[in-house]
């Protein structure tokens, strides 16, 4: 019998606000990859990505077992390069599809890390809901009921992360980085206990948004106007563009059509949270 699997990782949304590099979540866009032994190998899809095994998805099999004789079909509504984390969900597909095919129990989460670099993206693809990384370890919490997101993504040039993060300083002053422990705290708490003034509050940011407006510019202006516009608040997804609008359901279509009205320009796409993780069956 032939094995095959299917497997659908989410997008996520890293750096939350004060988080950076700490908390993330994920969204409810999917990133499918089926995987068949077939007796070949190849990669199928229509998205722009390489079809040899310098493919993201198949690199991460790779590093559990060798991709010789199986097929991958990728198919994906994320993204890329636009801050949604395309790249955490291809290399946490690829590893659980092939920890699953062999039975390997391999520590998904530490390989994922290892090879994506940025934690807290992989961490909200792996777990879902809305996570913190620290130490090693990620921490979950659950998608409080009632908050929603918007995704606005200005019609630019994709940022890439290398860019983004060359921007920061090494060091920040102390004033903002304690601003940003108190807002990430109040962030925490908000959505363990569904207090959206904490999560409002929580959202603010004095180390990262800021220093890296030249390279979005529009996103940071739509981030910093999505209270105004009746949100929660807004922050920049990842590297960027992509801007995440924070919504209460009551108030997402509000939000949805004064986003249209003060940003035509963009793409708006409302996305909610995603609870579950990254999932696999067999076929």
């Amino acid at each position: 019998m032939r094995r095959r699997r299917l497997v659908r990782a989410p997008a996520t949304s890293a750096n939350l606000g004060p988080g950076y590099d700490v908390l993330a979540a994920a969204l409810q866009l999917h990133l499918e990859l089926e995987v068949e032994e077939t007796g070949e190998f190849a990669v199928r899809t229509d998205l722009e990505v390489a079809r040899d095994r310098s493919n993201l998805v198949v690199r991460a099999f790779e590093r559990l077992h060798p991709a010789d004789g199986f097929t991958f079909t990728i198919r994906s509504p994320i993204p890329p390069a636009g801050g949604l984390g395309s790249s955490a969900a291809a290399i946490v597909a690829g590893l659980m599809a092939a920890d699953h095919v062999f039975e390997l129990d391999a520590d998904l989460l530490a390989t994922a890390v290892e090879l994506e670099g940025h934690p807290d993206n992989v961490a909200a693809a792996l777990l879902g809901g809305f996570v913190v990384y620290a130490g090693g370890r990620a921490a979950r919490i659950e998608v409080p009921a009632g908050l929603e997101a918007v995704v606005v993504v200005p019609e630019t040039e994709p940022v890439a992360t290398a860019d983004a993060r060359a921007a920061l300083p090494a060091e920040v002053p102390l004033a903002d980085a304690v601003a940003n422990v108190g807002h990430a705290a109040q962030l925490v708490l908000g959505l363990a206990q569904g207090d959206w003034d904490l999560v409002a509050r929580g959202l603010k940011d004095r180390l990262h948004q800021r220093r890296r407006a030249h390279l979005y510019p529009r996103s940071l202006e739509l981030a910093d106007r999505a209270a105004d516009l009746g949100a929660l608040g807004g922050t920049i997804s990842g590297a960027g563009p992509a801007v995440l609008v924070w919504t209460h359901y009551e108030q997402t279509a509000g939000v949805v059509e004064a986003l249209r009205r003060e940003a035509p320009d963009t793409r708006i796409t409302r996305v909610p949270f995603e609870p579950e993780g990254a999932q696999v069956r067999e076929l």
